[in-house]
């Protein structure tokens, strides 16, 4: 299976700078600081910042507290759902084109902690920590640009499958944190709480409806509809061939800049057939339970060939409104990015049948085939 043509490395920070202290830490001990020798000196600098993040959280709780914790969530969020690299990002820069609605950027998910008191500074003085593109494909970063709020969960120690990114030599640091399955029920309770704080710090923030991306939630539909019965899921596919090439691209572009061991990708092909098995197979059983008027489904080629059909059958079917005044906003992002191209990956014959073997229910629902 080849790659896509590798870009020149960027620096950029690792993930684990915007952790807090006592989860960075118990995420060490549980691996017995199997950290590779030459990035020890990583270990010290994420020690140092996650100590500041760990006061910085005290302050922000001091100040705004009270007011977060009676911070009502009028609207039920409307959730971006699908495997890594089927589009979700694309559909979620597309959906918060519309002014009505809000969303957790790149800062509120990796500095989840305190960024209340430190946002305003971190966009005027840290812009030299991003990299110009994300590193798996050619999609701008920023600050200011969306983001999965599994980073936020993750940075605020909760359960949650990119934790392996540390330490991917090893087993899973969360097991049957994908789905919540797995937890036990203190702490799923103590997931549940966090992610509402998290979301009413938000809304504390932007009172705006809140549109949120990230994989992981593919496989929550039961938790996430306990919390908030009203919330709406927009479910994106693609072809699983292409994801299949795409998603073990991925996780080895973010092994290699945020594990703390040389990575040795061992079973990582295994991985991604397994876990998009299981994250379908949570997503099947889940439909009958969405209220109708609340879900919605569309392929990544539809919406790249025609965006603003597309997304106006979204509009139609969750019964948004407003998509005479959203459509401009729509017609002059897809103007400002014509150009934009898709990485280019190519499956050997071998990859793809296992993909046909283990995928198969997928493609044929979805006519990939």
């Amino acid at each position: 299976m080849a790659e896509a043509t590798p870009r020149k490395r960027e620096w950029s920070a690792h993930m684990w700078d915007g952790m807090d202290y006592f989860p960075w830490y118990r995420l060490l001990a549980q691996h017995r600081f199997a950290v590779s020798p030459k990035l020890w000196y990583l270990v010290g600098i994420v020690s140092c910042v996650s100590f500041g993040h760990m006061v910085l959280r005290w302050v922000q709780n001091s100040r705004y507290g009270r007011q977060i914790a009676a911070t009502p969530i009028r609207q039920a969020p409307i959730f971006l759902i699908g495997h890594w690299r089927t589009g979700t990002t694309h559909l979620h820069e597309l959906m918060i084109l519309d002014e009505r609605f809000s969303y957790p950027n790149t800062y509120h998910c990796l500095d989840p902690n305190h960024f209340l008191l430190t946002e305003h500074l971190a966009k005027r003085y840290l812009n030299w920590m991003l990299p110009d593109q994300r590193p798996m494909d050619n999609m701008a970063v920023g600050w200011d640009r969306p983001q999965e709020d599994e980073f936020a969960l993750c940075m605020l120690g909760q359960p949650s499958p990119y934790l392996d990114f540390a330490f991917p030599n090893q087993g899973p640091a969360a097991p049957g944190s994908l789905d919540l399955d797995g937890l036990t029920p203190g702490q799923l309770r103590d997931w549940k709480r966090t992610f509402r704080r998290f979301l009413q710090t938000l809304t504390f923030k932007d009172p705006r409806r809140l549109v949120l991306k990230s994989p992981p939630h593919t496989a929550r539909i039961r938790h996430l509809l306990d919390l908030f019965p009203d919330a709406q899921f927009v479910h994106i596919m693609r072809d699983p061939y292409v994801v299949f090439s795409s998603t073990v691209h991925l996780w080895k572009k973010l092994y290699r800049q945020h594990a703390l061991q040389t990575p040795t990708f061992a079973g990582l092909e295994e991985h991604v057939l397994q876990t998009y098995r299981h994250i379908y197979d949570k997503l099947e059983e889940a439909k009958p339970l969405i209220p109708a008027g609340q879900f919605h489904e569309l392929k990544y080629e539809d919406l790249v060939a025609r965006p603003v059909a597309e997304m106006e059958r979204i509009y139609d079917a969750l019964q948004l409104g407003g998509f005479e005044t959203y459509q401009p906003r729509l017609q002059s992002y897809l103007d400002r990015n014509a150009n934009y191209e898709t990485n280019r990956y190519e499956l050997s014959p071998e990859w793809r049948a296992r993909v046909r073997q283990e995928w198969g229910a997928e493609i044929d629902r979805y006519g990939y085939e």
